[in-house]
């Protein structure tokens, strides 16, 4: 039977367990979610395994990166699913804090990236999102202390912003995205995909497929904005509203008008009926 993992609700837990991994010399990787685990989550679990002697998960839903408009009070919440799951991946220790240990009263500091978090992709529609990433992330990485983190890149700016965030301010560990999980019709697993409908949880994987039909003719070096024009009809035609399709520097995120700007990552984000989809896809 699978050990159930020390789950640590307070500081003082959670730095005893690390205390402990650490006098033993074991290296630990920590994998940041907010929860509703599926398969691209145990994607990064098995990653952090490979990379560390110990696995921290945390499961942490950050209030300070929703948006009053959004989902925050209705977004997926399945902690003991989770736990269960974590137990089968063999994850030692899950930081659980509630949001009164997370930002106490008296809380007064934050931080806002720029670079990559100013790109005009997500930030643009939600200019609180990347200050509530940051200031989260960063307070799991010196709650943690962690070696390696490990990211999913189906959040690329997200990723490009955590990532920017640890080198500029010296923090001691390596920050890893791994390649984004699928369904077997191309959808990007996420959490939020348990609000689409039957009827667009049909149409979703056009959203991918669109990706990859763009991918594949500016690789054939069609000029970029035909091809992401005709890609933004496609998605409208098929009932996305569309946030943005977009060509950026894979690295920076600066806008790329060709090949020679590159390397190039195709990044989109869409609303079908109530449900916003992202994601993204290297050329």
């Amino acid at each position: 039977m699978p050990t159930r993992p020390t789950i640590a609700r307070n500081l003082s837990t959670l730095r005893t367990a690390i205390a402990a991994f650490r006098k033993k010399r074991e290296s630990v990787a920590l994998v940041p979610t907010m929860g509703a685990l599926h398969r691209g989550h145990l994607a990064l679990v098995k990653e952090a395994r490979r990379r560390a002697d110990r696995v921290v998960v945390s499961i942490f839903v950050n209030p300070t990166q929703f948006a009053p408009t959004e989902d925050f009070g209705s977004y997926p919440r399945t902690f003991d699913t989770d736990i269960a799951a974590l137990s089968e991946a063999e994850v030692e220790l899950v930081w659980a804090p509630t949001a009164e240990v997370m930002y106490p009263e008296g809380f007064a500091t934050r931080i806002e990236p720029a670079g990559a978090a100013k790109a005009g992709l997500e930030d643009k529609f939600r200019p609180h999102f990347f200050g509530g990433v940051a200031t989260v992330v960063a307070k799991l990485f010196t709650q943690v202390t962690p070696d390696v983190a490990v990211f999913g890149q189906k959040d690329y700016q997200q990723l490009r912003v955590v990532t920017q965030m640890a080198k500029d301010l010296d923090l001691p560990l390596k920050v890893v995205g791994l390649p984004t999980v699928r369904e077997r019709d191309g959808l990007a697993l996420s959490s939020r995909n348990a609000y689409l409908s039957e009827a667009d949880r049909a149409v979703a994987p056009m959203l991918a497929r669109v990706l990859n039909a763009c991918a594949g003719r500016i690789n054939r070096r069609e000029p970029i904005e035909m091809v992401l024009e005709e890609g933004l009809a496609e998605l409208k035609h098929a009932g996305f509203a569309v946030d943005y399709l977009e060509a950026r520097h894979a690295l920076t995120l600066a806008p790329a008008g060709s090949l020679k700007d590159g390397p190039i990552r195709l990044l989109v984000a869409a609303k079908l009926g109530k449900t916003r989809l992202i994601d993204n896809l290297a050329v």
